[in-house]
């Protein structure tokens, strides 16, 4: 969204059609609704700017639950939002510890800085992007404890804030087709100010999953965070809101709730063992914690291949930290024995998982030519070094 979309949407003309705009209306047939719209004497920027926020409400309902009809987002805030869920747990921390003031530096469209004024902390959020400070500033309107600035996190007075959550810039600027910035030295602001900043007062750090783990500083909580079967981040805790005797976490939050796996350091690796009767697949945030040690020991289990982060044994053990699958048969890698294969068994239902095999997944389906009423997991990796292939069913 640019500036003078921006402007004319938040008009009470603007924020009335946002809100009237209906999610069928942002989902159905455009044509017809800006027909219409444009009939009623709106503009055609602010018929598209409308339309767009409907469309993001109902994408952001995945992040934000019904809060979402109540938001304004754009493309780049959306997709680089903390989910409410999260978000609660990171104000969680800072309201366990007693503190009240929180500098939010980097708060995009303000979710994170929601969570923590939802629980009475006093909370400024800030943002470089005048266009995302604005938005913030909305989506923060409702809670009297908050404010927003537009400015650049280096600039602020932090003297005042008994806390500091940052969320540095990890994409370019800009508030739509934005792409990821692979060097950290290139985020804003820059990490030599983050932990330069974390070294005086309590302070939460969101960065990327797969950041480079030899950057993370010694004295840091560093705890994954998975979401629904998908790592959302990584964040990083200094002081007061780190816990003691924690270096290394991994936190899986899905339907049941959420479940933690945490120790002082990377756990110690277990042996490789042969193919048994059952295969796990680790969460994503156990794997990059590198705690598939101490999974692998609640489950009786052993690597499947070295370097390969897939676990097998014989008893049928369950964990919230690893997907469980019954092995059926094993077969070598190759497709015109597995297609004949998968069309014996009437399998028309096939999910494909990888690793340790150079294959498209969604492509390799698509070549077995799937028909039949019945599904299953087929595991394209290696097996005590070598390619295989396992059919399986999730346990």
């Amino acid at each position: 969204m640019e500036r003078a979309e921006l402007v004319e949407l938040l008009t009470p003309e603007g924020l009335r059609l946002v809100d009237e705009v209906a999610e069928t209306d942002a989902g159905s047939d455009v044509v017809a609704t800006v027909s219409r719209l444009r009939a009623a004497g709106h503009s055609p920027t602010l018929v598209a700017t409308a339309l767009t926020q409907g469309r993001l409400r109902i994408k952001a309902r995945a992040k934000f639950g019904d809060f979402a009809s109540r938001m304004l987002f754009t493309e780049a805030g959306l997709e680089q939002a903390t989910r409410l869920r999260v978000a609660a747990l990171h104000a969680g921390r800072f309201h366990s510890a007693g503190i009240g003031r929180v500098a939010d530096l980097g708060c995009g469209i303000g979710g994170d800085a929601m969570a923590f004024a939802a629980l009475g902390l006093d909370v400024t959020a800030v943002d470089v992007d005048e266009v995302t400070a604005t938005v913030a500033s909305y989506n923060l309107a409702p809670f009297e404890s908050a404010r927003v600035e537009h400015a650049s996190a280096t600039d602020v007075d932090l003297d005042g804030f008994d806390g500091l959550y940052f969320d540095p810039a990890r994409r370019t600027a800009g508030h739509r087709n934005t792409s990821r910035l692979t060097d950290p030295s290139d985020y804003t602001p820059s990490l030599d100010f983050v932990f330069e900043s974390a070294a005086s007062r309590p302070t939460g750090v969101k960065l990327g999953p797969g950041f480079d783990r030899s950057q993370i500083p010694d004295d840091a909580e560093a705890q994954w965070v998975s979401a629904d079967g998908q790592v959302v981040e990584l964040g990083l805790w200094f002081g007061a809101v780190a816990r003691d005797g924690i270096r290394r976490s991994a936190l899986v939050l899905d339907a049941d709730g959420s479940h933690e796996l945490h120790a002082v350091a990377d756990s110690d690796d277990v042996d490789t063992v042969e193919l048994g009767e059952y295969l796990w697949e680790p969460d994503g945030a156990i794997i990059r914690a590198r705690l598939i040690g101490d999974v692998a020991r609640s489950l009786g289990a052993g690597m499947l291949s070295d370097g390969i982060a897939y676990l097998t044994g014989n008893d049928a053990g369950s964990s919230p930290f690893a997907a469980g699958f019954r092995v059926i048969e094993r077969f070598p890698l190759d497709e015109r024995t597995l297609k004949k294969e998968l069309r014996g068994r009437g399998i028309g239902t096939l999910e494909v998982k990888k690793r340790g095999a150079d294959i498209d997944p969604a492509a390799f389906r698509t070549r077995m030519s799937l028909k039949g009423p019945n599904s299953a997991t087929l595991f394209l990796t290696r097996v005590a070094g070598r390619h295989a292939a396992l059919l399986c069913e999730r346990v």
